[in-house]
């Protein structure tokens, strides 16, 4: 039986302490970003192969036959900025459970405008893209994780490159030009590879024991948000490389 006069926890114990809850904290925010992928892959697939759920965010052009998305289908793309907005700006102010249900709502509707992958590309190329970018995710994510870099200085420039594919994206839209549309797809495999390490290591800087509870679950369920959208968006650009059309 040990005997402390003063009532103070030794300097190992802290760190132990916070160790074993910068563990618990991490493995929160994989399980939310992990079950929010499966969520957006079930939907999209389940879209994607059911005609009747298809047909309202689907349809078929009458003079090119290719598919295209319907007003609902629209609606449903857009949809997961509000999300985001709400995440940005309001989300500090609302209840955890509030904040996790809104989660798994975006995770639902990212996956009715992923179904289209489904439909332009095999179902193999899709499961082996999922597999290679998931492999150098979580390889980057172990990365930003251990290393004793401060990786602050790459995220701000991670950032500002993606606000530049970003742009040219919209320009893209006009131009349709291959060869920008292939210079994009590389730097956005670059940027959110980079985007990945850096948002782990800056999950891993918010967390303390001094914030309770009730904050952070919503630092977990932030963090998994960046992690999951940095996946989704590294496979999207994955996909152009690694996916085989349907013919």
């Amino acid at each position: 039986m040990s005997f402390n006069p003063f009532n103070t926890v030794s300097p190992v114990a802290d760190k132990a302490s916070f160790d074993a809850g910068l563990r618990a904290h991490m493995l929160r925010v994989y399980n939310y970003m992990g079950l929010g992928l499966a969520l957006t892959g079930l939907v999209s697939w389940f879209v994607a192969n059911t005609p009747a759920v298809l047909q309202l965010f689907f349809a078929a052009n009458p003079q090119t036959g290719a598919m295209g998305p319907t007003l609902l289908g629209i609606i449903a793309m857009f949809a997961p900025l509000g999300f985001l907005f709400f995440f940005s700006f309001a989300a500090m102010r609302s209840s955890f459970s509030l904040l996790q249900g809104m989660f798994w709502l975006f995770c639902a509707l990212m996956g009715i405008s992923m179904a289209s992958i489904f439909l332009v590309f095999t179902n193999a190329s899709i499961a082996r893209t999922f597999f290679v970018v998931a492999a150098m995710f979580f390889g980057t994510s172990l990365w930003g994780y251990t290393t004793k870099a401060d990786l602050s200085r790459m995220g701000s420039f991670m950032v500002m490159g993606l606000i530049g594919i970003i742009i040219a994206g919209i320009v893209n839209m006009f131009l349709q030009s291959s060869a920008l549309h292939f210079a994009i797809s590389i730097l956005g495999v670059v940027i959110f590879t980079g985007l990945t390490a850096w948002d782990t290591q800056r999950i891993k800087q918010t967390y303390a024991e001094s914030h309770g509870v009730e904050t952070n679950n919503k630092l977990a369920l932030f963090g998994a948000l960046s992690l999951y959208l940095n996946f989704i968006n590294l496979f999207q650009f994955m996909l152009q490389f690694m996916g085989v059309r349907r013919d």
